[in-house]
């Protein structure tokens, strides 16, 4: 199995829809269906080398996800895609100022997003 990818998003269909691109691609994954849940996942698995993260989400958005991240002094160590509905500049510019490695507006485009989860996992 490659690299460890967190998929973080509270739809199902997405969240299987992008298992299923990274996993035929040969990553291993995981899944969380919200903020509070993926940085429960990343604790127990520190391994992990990237995670694709919706942004509209119950609980904890994907923003407060990197602002927590940031916050807990992770700094991003791991990489963040940002997979969303949402293509705001203004929004998309806070994503990155808080670490965000990508943006990729869904629907999802499976080889846009395992072109930018090979470069990410290239140096992990």
């Amino acid at each position: 199995m490659g690299a460890k990818v967190l998929v973080v998003d509270d739809s199902l269909m997405v969240r299987k829809q992008v298992a299923r691109a990274l996993t035929e691609a040969g990553y291993a994954v995981l899944e969380a269906v919200d903020g509070v849940d993926a940085l429960e996942k990343l604790s127990a698995t520190p391994d992990t080398q990237l995670v694709v993260c919706d942004v509209n989400m119950p609980r904890m958005s994907g923003i407060e996800f990197l602002e927590n991240m940031k916050r807990e002094g992770g700094a991003l160590l791991v990489p963040v895609i940002m997979l969303t509905t949402e293509g705001q500049i203004e929004l998309i510019q806070r994503a990155k100022a808080l670490g965000a490695k990508g943006w990729i507006v869904k629907p999802l485009k499976a080889d846009l997003l395992l072109a930018a989860a090979k470069k990410l996992t290239a140096t992990a």
